[in-house]
C-alpha cells in the first residue's frame, strides 16, 4: 500500500530512509577489486579493476614463501566548492590480499601494468623439466 506523506520534506527522508536501511549497513566486499585469473602454457595473467588508481597508489610484493600481496591505498583530496555532503563514503580506500604463487612459477619474472583501470601481473611459470616416468619395469637378473 502507498501511502503519501503530508510533510513537505519527503524526499529527505526517504533518501535517509534509503542510505541508513539494509542497503548500506554492512559491506565487507566494498574495497576488493574485481579479479580475472587465466592460465596459458606459459603464465598466469591476473586482472584487478582498479578504476581511478595510479600505479604509484599501487604495491605488489612477493616473499620468500611465493606469497604475493597486491595493496593499495588512495585517499581523496579535498575539494574547495560549494556544496554540502549529505553522505560521503569514498574519501579513502585501502585494499590488500594476499596470493599464494604456485610452485611451478618463476617468481623473480613477474611483471606488472596498469592500463584503462585495469592492474594486469603477468605470473610467468618455470620451463617443465623432462623426468623419467613414474612407474617402469625392472628387470631382475
Amino acid at each position: 500500500m502507498l501511502v503519501a506523506r503530508r510533510n513537505q520534506n519527503w524526499l529527505p527522508g526517504i533518501f535517509n530512509d534509503f542510505m541508513n536501511g539494509d542497503w548500506f549497513s554492512e559491506r565487507p566486499m566494498n574495497n576488493v577489486p574485481a579479479l580475472n585469473v587465466t592460465e596459458n602454457g606459459t603464465n598466469y595473467e591476473l586482472e584487478f579493476a582498479v578504476p581511478g588508481l595510479k600505479k604509484e597508489d599501487i604495491e605488489l610484493k612477493i616473499d620468500a614463501d611465493g606469497i604475493m600481496t597486491v595493496s593499495y591505498s588512495r585517499k581523496q583530496e579535498k575539494k574547495e566548492n560549494d556544496s554540502r555532503y549529505i553522505r560521503r563514503e569514498f574519501s579513502f580506500h585501502q585494499f590488500s590480499q594476499s596470493y599464494i604463487l604456485p610452485d611451478d612459477t618463476d617468481r623473480n619474472a613477474v611483471s606488472a601494468k596498469v592500463e584503462d583501470g585495469i592492474l594486469t601481473v603477468s605470473v610467468p611459470k618455470l620451463p617443465e623439466e623432462k623426468t623419467a616416468p613414474a612407474v617402469r619395469t625392472i628387470s631382475i637378473d
